[in-house]
């Protein structure tokens, strides 16, 4: 493997996990008052984009790690959209325990 796959594929690995720990804390917290509604819009629509572009060009690696993060950043921006009756009814239901 050439040195741009291996940049790729750390960048693929690193950008999906990095919405998977802010996800887990509204659902645990079920608190989303500090998170940028605008930010994550911009953010869900930048991986739309991206994940098109990938199905475009037929690269899965692009099509894959930005639909993931686009369902991350999507459940996110949709917690943060939510009335707290629906957060709550959402993370019960995904973690009882919270």
């Amino acid at each position: 493997m050439d040195i741009a796959v291996w940049l790729g594929s750390l960048a693929a690995i690193a950008s999906t996990i990095s919405f998977a720990p802010q996800a887990w804390k509204v659902i645990r917290s079920r608190r989303t008052k500090d998170i940028s509604a605008v930010m994550y819009g911009f953010t869900v629509t930048g991986f739309a984009l991206w994940s098109a572009y990938g199905i475009a060009l037929m690269q899965w690696p692009i099509i894959v790690c930005n639909t993931i993060c686009l369902l991350l950043a999507g459940f996110i921006l949709f917690m943060k959209l939510s009335p707290q009756r629906v957060k709550d009814e959402v993370a019960d239901t995904i973690d009882p325990a919270a």
